[in-house]
């Protein structure tokens, strides 16, 4: 996974895949998520991801015990 914020347009892309983007689903007006041909999660775009409070992402890791 990659993650790209564009800070001048407010939007953060999650990038899942390589493949190309087959079709999109809209998840509100500000949410849109890209679907690889075999049904895989391709992208998300969050728009005004800042201004809605996804962004920034905070990843918790943790090791295995």
């Amino acid at each position: 996974m990659k993650a790209t914020y564009h800070m001048e347009d407010d939007i953060l892309v999650l990038h899942f895949s390589d493949e190309p983007a087959a079709r999109e689903v809209s998840q509100g007006w500000n949410i849109h998520i890209s679907y690889t041909a075999s049904g895989e999660i391709a992208e998300i775009v969050v728009l005004e991801a800042k201004a809605s409070g996804l962004y920034p992402v905070f990843a918790e890791q943790q090791q295995a015990a």
